[in-house]
Parts: structure tokens; C-alpha cells; sequence
């Protein structure tokens, strides 16, 4: 048995697959290790069963074709739990079959168990089935243990009236009440599809607003709909305990308001992965969080040793830890990597959907750099007819001196698809001028409202031009 490798992968979620792959395809001799199951917490509690459980729950309920059949319209009356995984467990099983497939296919060793520095070049693996320990040795070690949801110190998390967004998913049947405690991306995505299966949803956030790092206008838009879908939003709140009561949960807050529900879920983020590593014996540390800290190659403070994924920190998304995963294992070979687009898209999968790349209107105003705006409804595009879209906006920012696109905020469905076109111009330094150019298919969303939004930015940008050229009040 084979315990000499160039790379040793820890962890086998998506930053782990590809540095995995990247180094067996570069002719290493690679070793992945993964504790639970093959995918990690991608693709059984986090990034793949939250869509898909939307996705589900969306099509269940017939959410899409309320508009034309009327608010009480379902496809299927009293969604239980059993309808959802179904679909979960479909999607889970297919993609465990291919990342299997495509390790073993690349010649990369699979070992299942906890892994442990024994120094900075060995690991030792502790199995799950005979309690046997293997020592593996390798030049290179990659860590990408992924992470886990954080449990703040209230109620304990018992699987039945306190979940945290893994638990979730194993529930045997929906409750019909549930407090979110955070309002993040994964309270926000939670919350919003939950509300579609008649759970009265409570969310709770300590911050006056929610998602910060947005657009305003679109944060705004979120808020809108979330209270229209009957979420109550309870902004501004901290919470000061939580209680069990018969039936449920009671959850005083600081501002001594009380939630009952039948169901306390944890939204608070979520820790790193690294505290059963044992890294002080291979020199290594990590924070409060687990995060460890790397440079710009994923390297940690000692050379041979990477880390990537999740546990170095934001934003912690499957997109860019598949970047992270295959730049780590190209350096790590010496070979010269793929330079990735400084410009990145956040995809957040809530109901309405919300994508952006680039600047906000916020940070061109604080930056002094002169903007325009052009703006689409999806109600009042063809297609957005034709799909029964009843929400849904974008808009792109525009710079007034050259016309380059700064940035693309979209909300509404099929936002995190909608956003790329915008990418690809941006990364291209492209202008306003591809928008009234092109030429798209019809009915589409994508060339409605990537051309109403730029047209709209046109008439606007010319009527400054048009100003500008008037003679002046005293000439």
C-alpha cells in the first residue's frame, strides 16, 4: 500500500476535488482524505441541497405560476418533508457518483477518516471501520476541510426545535413555525423559501438592514419581499436567551419582545473546520473561527503547506474555493497558473433570487466617480410575461466619461444566471456600446433587460450630454 505522495489533499468539497484533479493531471501522485462523505459539506448540507431544496420547493408549490392561477394555486397541496428529499437525495447521489467517478478516473487515492498533522509532511488517518491509524507522508499538503455552522451560546441545537442549516435538511417533517436567527446569506436564502411552504417565519438580525455588502436599492427590494411573502423581520434585535416551552421554542430578545415557534433555526455563520487537525505539529495555527492565514499563492507560513476553501475565510463560495483548490495545486507543481478575473460574481439563492458583479451605487458615490444608471423591470419584458414574473429588477452602472460598465445588480429569478453576460463585458473593459450593439434572441430575459437597462442608461447619459453643450445662463 502506497503511503509516499506529492500531494495530500485534506477534504474532498469542491476546493479539494480540484486541487486533487489539478495535481494528478499535472502527473503528481495525489492522496485525498475526507472524514465524512465524498463532496464534503458542499454537497451534502450546504451549497447543492439548499438549491436544490429551493429549487423543489418552488416547483412543488407552483410558486412561478401563481401569477396567472391565482396566490392559492399549488401543484401539490401539503409538501412534506419525504416530497423534498426525493429530489435531494436524487442530486445528491448523481453528483457523489461523478466526483467519485472523476477521482478514481485521474488515479488519485481516496482514504476515508480524520486526518491529523503528526508533522509538517505526515498525516495520520484514523479510520472510521477497524480504528486503525494510517501514515501517509507527502511533499505537499493542501487543506481544505471545508467548515461547519457556528452555535451561538443560547439554546443547544437538538435536531428537532433547534436546528442549525445542516439539521435542516434531516428533519422528518416541516414545522409550522420557525424563528431565523440571522439574516445573512443563509438565513436570508432559508427564510425566503421556507415562507412558500406556509411555515410562519420569524427572522431575527442584530443589524438595522440586511445584506450590507448589497446594492441598497436591491437590499431594499429583499426586504420588500420577504415582508410580502409574510415574513416577519425583526431587524435591529439581539437575542438574549432561548427557551424551550411545550411545543417549541420561546426567544426573549434584548429589546424584551418574545418569539414563540415551533422551531429555532441557526443562521450565524459558520467555523472552520481545523480544530482536529492538530496544526501546532506541522507549525501551523489557526483563530477564533478556525481561519488560517495564507498568502497570495494559498500558502501558509510553512511552504510546502496550503490551505484553501472555506478555512481561509471570505467569501468562502464553491466558485471561487474551485479557484483557490486548482491555483494551490499549480503552484505546488511549479507550474504557472490560470490568472482568474479580478472580477467576481455573489450569487444569493433566496426567493427572489439576487446576483451582482462590480460596484454598488454606494461605493461609486463614496469614490467620487461619476455614474449613470439604466434600470429594467422583468414584469415588463416579454419573456417576464411569458413566465408569470411579477418581481425582478436590474440595473447596470455606468461611468459617465467612457461609458465602461462598473457594475450589474440583478434581482429576481434567474438572477445568478442573468449576471454572467455582464461579467464577460466587464472582465473585458467592455462599454455601454456592446449593449446597443448586440443583437439578442427573442424573448429573452437576458436581451430585454440587459437592452431596456442600457438603453435607459443611453437616453439618460445623452440628455447629459445635451445639458452640457447648451449655451450658458451669462454667454
Amino acid at each position: 500500500m502506497e503511503k509516499e505522495f506529492d500531494i495530500i489533499v485534506i477534504g474532498s468539497g469542491p476546493a479539494g476535488q480540484r486541487a486533487a484533479v489539478q495535481g494528478a493531471k499535472l502527473g503528481r501522485r495525489v492522496a485525498i482524505i475526507e472524514r465524512d462523505k465524498l463532496g464534503g459539506g458542499c454537497l451534502h448540507t450546504g451549497t447543492i441541497p439548499s438549491k436544490t431544496l429551493r429549487e423543489a420547493i418552488l416547483y412543488l408549490t407552483g410558486y412561478h405560476q401563481r401569477a396567472f392561477y391565482g396566490q392559492g394555486y399549488r401543484l401539490k397541496p401539503n409538501v412534506n418533508m419525504a416530497d423534498l428529499k426525493q429530489r435531494l437525495n436524487q442530486v445528491v447521489g448523481h453528483e457523489t457518483a461523478i466526483i467519485n467517478h472523476q477521482l478514481t478516473r485521474n488515479g488519485i487515492r481516496i482514504v476515508n477518516g480524520e486526518a491529523r498533522f503528526v508533522d509538517s509532511h505526515t498525516v495520520a488517518i484514523l479510520g472510521e471501520e477497524d480504528n486503525e491509524t494510517l501514515e501517509l507522508r507527502a511533499e505537499h499538503i493542501i487543506i481544505a476541510v471545508g467548515s461547519s455552522p457556528f452555535h451561538p451560546p443560547l439554546a443547544k441545537v437538538d435536531g428537532k426545535h433547534v436546528l442549525d442549516s445542516d439539521q435542516l435538511l434531516e428533519l422528518d417533517q416541516l414545522p409550522r413555525s420557525m424563528t431565523v436567527l440571522g439574516g445573512g446569506i443563509i438565513g436570508i436564502e432559508y427564510a425566503s423559501m421556507l415562507t412558500n411552504l406556509d411555515i410562519d417565519i420569524t427572522l431575527i438580525d442584530g443589524r438595522d438592514s440586511l445584506l450590507g455588502f448589497v446594492d441598497k436599492e436591491i437590499a431594499d427590494s429583499m426586504t420588500f419581499y420577504m415582508r410580502n411573502n409574510g415574513i416577519r423581520l425583526l431587524l435591529g434585535e439581539r437575542c438574549r436567551d432561548a427557551q424551550h416551552v411545550d411545543g417549541g421554542m420561546l426567544i426573549n430578545l434584548e429589546s424584551g419582545k418574545q418569539v414563540r415557534s415551533e422551531s429555532l433555526l441557526y443562521a450565524t455563520g459558520r467555523q472552520s473546520n481545523t480544530a482536529k487537525l492538530n496544526l501546532a505539529a506541522a507549525g501551523l495555527e489557526a483563530n477564533e473561527r478556525g481561519l488560517m492565514m495564507v498568502n497570495e499563492n494559498y500558502q501558509t507560513r510553512v511552504e510546502h503547506i496550503y490551505a484553501v476553501g472555506d478555512v481561509i475565510g471570505f467569501p468562502a463560495l464553491a466558485a471561487t474555493s474551485n479557484h483557490q483548490g486548482r491555483a494551490a495545486a499549480y503552484h505546488a507543481c511549479k507550474h504557472k497558473a490560470v490568472r482568474y478575473s479580478d472580477f467576481m460574481p455573489f450569487g444569493i439563492y433566496g426567493v427572489p433570487a439576487i446576483s451582482m458583479i462590480g460596484k454598488t451605487e454606494e461605493e461609486l458615490t463614496k469614490e467620487g466617480i461619476a455614474y449613470e444608471v439604466g434600470s429594467a423591470q422583468f414584469r415588463e419584458t416579454a419573456r417576464g410575461q411569458i413566465l408569470g414574473l411579477e418581481d425582478g429588477l436590474m440595473k447596470l452602472l455606468f461611468a459617465v466619461d467612457d461609458r465602461r460598465l462598473l457594475g450589474v445588480h440583478i434581482i429576481g429569478e434567474g438572477a445568478t444566471e442573468l449576471v454572467h453576460v455582464g461579467q464577460a463585458v466587464m472582465s473585458l473593459n467592455g462599454t455601454l456600446d456592446y449593449f446597443l450593439h448586440t443583437v439578442f434572441n427573442y424573448p429573452t430575459l437576458t436581451g430585454a433587460t440587459y437592452k431596456i437597462a442600457a438603453l435607459d442608461a443611453y437616453n439618460k447619459l445623452e440628455q447629459l450630454d445635451a445639458g452640457s453643450k447648451l449655451p450658458s445662463a451669462t454667454a
